[in-house]
């Protein structure tokens, strides 16, 4: 009878044995497949936020073309205003020289007329110079809000392409999924191991609270959805790569309508031109602004698959 109690006690040390075994050869298979995600994922929410950053400053800088451009149809309307003001001086002017074409100097009095290029009214004279110089004057302010204008178009489609690169790049891929997938397979073989180990008694208390540690921590990416990461991601590519497009058409819009040639040509083909700048400013705006929301939710899906990435190899140490 002594002799079957102590083949169990055998087989029993033995049994416990193999499974403390077990436990830490599971425990060590964890650590292996789940160490290193956290970071992967830190650049990944690094880079997040440097898009958010670039995308940002595309957002300024089409809403700043934007407004530059709504201030240029006002300086416009103005310009033109003063232009037919002009004009009709002029032809007061033109009309003063045919009423009165002589101009009668007595003893350095004048009488019928001024002395003067118009043979007309001083006055007339002095207000044309006021208002062609008024007009020069809007003019340049036009040319200049023009290319500020060309310019932040320019700036918003540098960024956005810059955006559509980024986030176009920053995801999960295959490798890092793979790896994720991997940890909570060896994750849940460790739960299965641990508890075994408990039934079959004797194994070390500290591996067992370990274990436990890790199943709890590393266990958490059942509850991470990495496919929201990888959505946000196509999101923000897609916005930014519409924001590139816009940008890059109002930016030839809108340097063509402020060329020389078509300021000097057909002014209905540069008020066209000038509002299709303002529509087009207006498109890349919104567009960087949507791929700028992308960035922000991806950068808070990726702090939380990274918060879990923490803990989890904080638990593995």
């Amino acid at each position: 009878m002594r002799g079957v109690w102590f083949f169990l006690f055998l087989l029993m040390s033995g049994t416990t044995a193999f499974a403390s075994d077990d436990l830490r050869a599971a425990i060590e298979n964890a650590r292996a497949a789940c160490g290193g995600i956290s970071n992967e994922l830190s650049h990944m929410k690094t880079m997040a936020g440097v898009n958010t950053a670039i995308t940002g400053v595309g957002t300024v800088a089409g809403g700043v073309a934007l407004g530059t451009g709504l201030a240029k149809v006002k300086v416009d309307k103005q310009a033109d205003e003063l232009e037919a003001t002009l004009n009709k001086l002029r032809e007061l002017a033109n009309a003063q020289v045919i009423e009165q074409p002589t101009a009668l100097v007595f003893s350095g009095d004048v009488q019928g007329g001024v002395v003067g290029g118009s043979g007309g009214d001083m006055s007339t004279d002095v207000e044309i110079a006021d208002v062609e110089y008024e007009l020069a004057q809007k003019t340049k302010q036009s040319k200049n809000l023009g290319n500020w204008r060309t310019g932040m178009l320019a700036t918003s489609t540098a960024t956005n392409i810059a955006g559509a690169v980024i986030a176009g790049n920053n995801r999960v891929k295959g490798d890092l999924k793979s790896q994720i997938n991997e940890c909570l397979n060896m994750v849940n073989v460790l739960s299965n191991v641990r508890m075994q180990v408990r039934v079959a008694g004797g194994s070390d208390d500290a591996e067992l609270a370990q274990a436990e540690k890790i199943v709890r921590a590393c266990g958490a990416w059942s509850t991470v959805d990495v496919g929201s990461i990888n959505s946000k991601s196509t999101g923000a590519t897609v916005a930014s790569g519409v924001g590139a497009g816009l940008g890059l058409a109002g930016t030839i819009t809108s340097a063509t309508a402020n060329s020389d040639s078509v300021r000097m040509g057909d002014s209905q083909k540069e008020k066209n031109l000038n509002t299709a700048s303002n529509v087009l400013a207006g498109g890349t705006t919104v567009a960087s602004g949507v791929a700028v929301v992308f960035n922000a939710t991806q950068i808070g899906a990726i702090k939380r698959a990274a918060n879990v990435a923490d803990e989890c190899e904080e638990a593995l140490r």
